[in-house]
């Protein structure tokens, strides 16, 4: 169903199930998904492809240029999966051909108010980004990560798995898988994001040991290797304390500690 205010091109590929309201506007490259939503004064443009029972709701910017002054109006890409729910004025801009190509959402996630993806981010499944939320571009969430109100991520910084960071903090280091940060230049680990790996069935003694493990790599007076191999002398065993400690090896940006 299309609301008769709304601007469809006639080359969009739109699934006949699709929900478009009033005052929308979908240009000729997007391709949406059955049982998607578009409430009212809703833009989708560019080569923007979003899955199937996602909503979208008013006044939110899909698939604009990327504000990067290197795009020279390549067709670039926005990818959406499904179910996501993608509140008021969000925008997602295009990829460039230089970081990629593509900015992407997997499937299930919450963007609140206000939120941006810059240009060629990959967001993974489940994750949350409270309002007023910032994306520079290049930046990767991983599944199950929750970003705070207020929250700003610079250019190229990855967020782990399972990972909660504290609204109003300024991010320009990763933050590594099950933990919580939390502050602004720099921000810092409080330890476990003990909360979040209960409700997603985590037994109480990997808690523990990530907690644990989390205690020793945010200890200043040992050099990061030190720590990394202390940690993986004690609970090594564990493939969530592997996947933490293969991330902050992994690392470009430097580690949040």
């Amino acid at each position: 169903m299309i609301h008769p205010s709304s601007q469809v091109h006639p080359e969009a590929m739109i699934d006949p199930s699709v929900e478009i309201g009033p005052w929308c506007s979908v240009g000729p490259h997007v391709k949406i998904g059955k049982g998607t939503r578009l409430i009212s004064h809703v833009v989708i443009d560019g080569w923007t492809e979003i899955g199937e029972g996602n909503t979208v709701f008013p006044f939110a910017v899909i698939g604009a240029i990327p504000q990067d002054l290197k795009y020279k109006g390549e067709a670039t890409k926005v990818v959406i999966g499904n179910h996501n729910s993608i509140r008021e004025s969000v925008t997602i801009n295009l990829g460039t051909v230089q970081g990629g190509g593509i900015t992407q959402l997997g499937d299930h996630n919450l963007l609140m108010g206000y939120v941006h993806l810059g240009h060629d981010c990959i967001v993974g499944n489940h994750c949350i980004i409270a309002n007023y939320g910032g994306l520079a571009g290049h930046v990767i969430l991983e599944d199950y990560a929750t970003i705070g109100g207020m929250t700003g991520v610079s250019q190229f910084v990855r967020v782990g798995a399972h990972s909660y960071v504290g609204g109003q903090s300024g991010l320009e280091r990763d933050v590594p898988p099950f933990s919580i940060a939390i502050g602004s230049r720099p921000a810092s680990l409080k330890g476990a994001n003990i909360v979040g790996l209960r409700r997603r069935g985590y037994p109480a003694d990997t808690i523990s040991k990530i907690n644990e493990a989390i205690k020793l790599w945010i200890r200043h007076d040992v050099q990061k290797e030190q720590c990394l191999l202390e940690i993986e002398s004690q609970y090594g065993e564990l493939p969530e304390i592997q996947r933490f400690v293969a991330f902050i090896r992994k690392s470009e940006a430097g580690v949040v500690r």
